[in-house]
């Protein structure tokens, strides 16, 4: 056989893994390497043990809540070591079954760095040795930016070091106002942590909605959370004992236990032999791909973060099934990536799917907009000053909804099952004559029958 592999794959994270699996189920020789943990940054780092975070950092409401419903809820502690040690197992858990389905579909598995030496050609660093692959796959995911430009960086920590502090801060800044840095602090201040946002823009969630913005900023200093707009970090040193102090542009010096740098993140492509394989990268590392996830180099392709389209786990799969069915089933498949929903897990949560109100301005020459903001029923009783929003987004010329954003309890499992009827292209008349279900915060989606205002030309009418 002229290579040693039909594919090998270069990280095993969830794009990885899934091309990995498919290819090896129809017949193929697979290779795949991963340095660190199979599952990548979704399972290891990332969306899975966030989310067990999010759940954790919900209790203290729910047991204050539970009083307006008659429950007296005893003393209550929390244990931070606990939650990070349960976390390591469930993680754990998942890689092992990463692992194990690699296994049982064929594929051979190596735990070392991966590094092109060819267009054929991949080095595994443990074994210091090359092998040669008919088709090579990379999909090694990225890395958070830690702001090396910054004097004193090396005092803070990025998202991967929070899933595993030796202790609970007292208090944390956290630089950044991307879905990363609302989650966080969401969960550090519902497990009492005092919890600060620094960001250099006007808003936090740049790129959503601006009525989903302005309420979470609402609901998050409700909650406590301090949020410093248009300043930045002009340097960190450190402060008594193990506290940083933080050195905010706007003059102001802030002492606290942490400092969390969520400020987007990197392709992991530094040292990969990218240029020896003389695959194509832009400006900031991302591999360049067509249509077909295919790079400049003919039999190399990339999926996942690496790319820099929609960097989100289930976008990484599909395109590492778009991958599979166009290279080895013979059935030639794009990347779909209109209409993805997309949740926060912020405290309360957003779910949104389809554009923001300014991006459907800039579309369609007129939009009827439908928005409803009121407080949910589950905090009628608790007494709970919290409210949510409701908002569908139409172009009045075709009656399409072309956008819907929730912010409240579940907003992301509304959202899911909303982009099943927005990708079918479905009408503000379909939403009109779907039968509410109540009581429930979703039938407000399909009980607004006229439009709060318009937006005409880009500009509002009341």
């Amino acid at each position: 056989m002229k290579y040693d592999y039909d594919l090998f794959v270069i990280g095993g994270g969830s794009g990885g893994v899934r091309a990995a699996r498919r290819t090896a189920a129809l017949g193929k020789r697979v290779g795949v390497a991963e340095e660190s943990r199979y599952g990548g940054t979704c399972v290891i780092r990332g969306c899975v043990p966030k989310k067990l975070y999010v759940y954790a950092s919900t209790f203290p409401e729910h047991f204050e809540d539970s009083q307006g419903y008659g429950w007296s809820v005893g003393e209550t502690s929390f244990d931070w070591n606990k939650l990070v040690a349960n976390k390591e197992a469930e993680v754990t858990r998942l890689e092992g079954g990463y692992r194990q389905g690699l296994l049982s579909s064929g594929t051979e598995v190596f735990d070392t760095r991966a590094e092109l030496r060819g267009s054929h050609e991949v080095w595994l660093k443990e074994e210091d040795r090359i092998i040669t692959a008919e088709r090579i796959l990379i999909a090694v995911g990225g890395t958070p930016y830690r702001q090396p430009e910054l004097e004193g960086h090396e005092l803070a920590i990025v998202s991967d070091d929070a899933f595993n502090l030796p202790k609970l801060p007292k208090s944390i800044i956290i630089a950044g106002a991307g879905y990363i840095a609302v989650e966080f602090a969401g969960i550090f201040a519902g497990l009492g942590v005092e919890t600060s946002i620094l960001y250099r823009g006007p808003e936090i969630l740049r790129g959503f909605d601006d009525d989903v913005r302005t309420l979470l900023h609402e609901e998050y200093e409700k909650r406590g959370i301090r949020i410093i707009t248009e300043q930045v970090f002009s340097k960190l040193e450190r402060g008594q004992g193990d506290t940083v102090k933080a050195h905010l542009s706007g003059g102001e010096v802030m002492e606290v236990d942490q400092v969390m740098l969520a400020l987007g993140r990197v392709p992991l492509t530094g040292s990969l032999g990218l240029d020896m394989a003389g695959v194509e990268t832009d400006e900031r590392g991302y591999i360049k791909v067509n249509e077909y996830s295919r790079t400049n180099v003919e039999n190399i392709w990339a999926v996942g973060d690496v790319t820099d389209r929609v960097q989100l786990t289930p976008v990484a799969i599909h395109e590492a099934m778009c991958f599979v069915a166009t290279e080895y089933q013979d059935d030639p498949q794009r990347p779909d990536h209109d209409l993805i929903a997309t949740a926060v897990f912020s405290h309360p949560e957003i779910g949104t799917v389809g554009m923001s109100e300014a991006e459907a301005a800039e579309a369609f020459p007129k939009l009827n907009v439908f928005r409803a903001n009121f407080r949910p029923m589950k905090y009628t009783l608790a007494g709970r000053d919290s409210r949510m929003l409701m908002k569908l987004i139409v172009d009045a010329e075709s009656d399409r909804v072309v956008g819907a954003h929730v912010l409240g309890p579940d907003a992301g499992e509304m959202a899911q099952v909303m982009a099943i009827s927005i990708k079918m292209g479905a009408k503000k008349a379909d939403f009109d004559r779907t039968m509410a279900l109540h009581p429930s915060a979703g039938e407000e989606l399909v009980t607004m029958y006229d439009p709060t205002y318009t937006v005409e030309n880009g500009k509002r009418v009341e």
